[in-house]
């Protein structure tokens, strides 16, 4: 059965190495006769939450920024997902692609308990997948690597 999946594409380098992953992930994705979109976030303005909470009531953010856009789709902004708390929301598997130039097992822990901490709020998503690009110093770091292939076959598998 084909879904929708939303890939973000979160380097704040346009080529940089986590987009890569995510590039991979989609074509994966895609290739599995999945619909594909795939956003950036290296042009895009994102302000940070308020915390006003009048998105509980409005069931949208009131900050008008790149962030509605991609909510309209995706339905999940770490910070700007309040929204999404009341509401009858579509998503449920997730999956963390990230690259980093430290080489230690470690070096994700943080971005993966903070994704595992969100994740835990909605009762129907779940973390399917992790892939860490581990040593990744500078763009193109990761072509060629046991990383991409594995962001690959991952969305090959979604």
């Amino acid at each position: 059965m084909s879904k929708k999946v939303l890939v973000i594409g979160t380097s704040f380098r346009k080529d940089g190495n986590s987009n890569r992953l995510a590039q991979e992930f989609a074509k994966g994705a895609k290739e599995a006769g999945n619909e594909v979109d795939i956003e950036y976030l290296f042009d895009k303005k994102i302000n940070f939450c308020k915390g006003c909470l009048a998105c509980q009531r409005l069931m949208h953010c009131v900050i008008d920024d790149d962030a509605n856009a991609i909510a309209e789709k995706m339905k999940t902004l770490l910070d700007r997902s309040n929204p999404l708390f009341p509401s009858e929301y579509n998503f449920r598997d997730i999956y963390l692609l990230a690259s980093s130039a430290d080489t230690g097992e470690y070096s994700m822990d943080g971005a993966t308990k903070g994704l595992q901490g969100w994740i835990d709020c909605f009762e129907k998503a779940e973390l399917k997948g992790i892939v860490k690009a581990l040593g990744a110093e500078g763009i193109g770091a990761v072509e060629g690597s046991e990383a991409l292939k594995d962001a690959y076959s991952m969305g090959k598998a979604v």
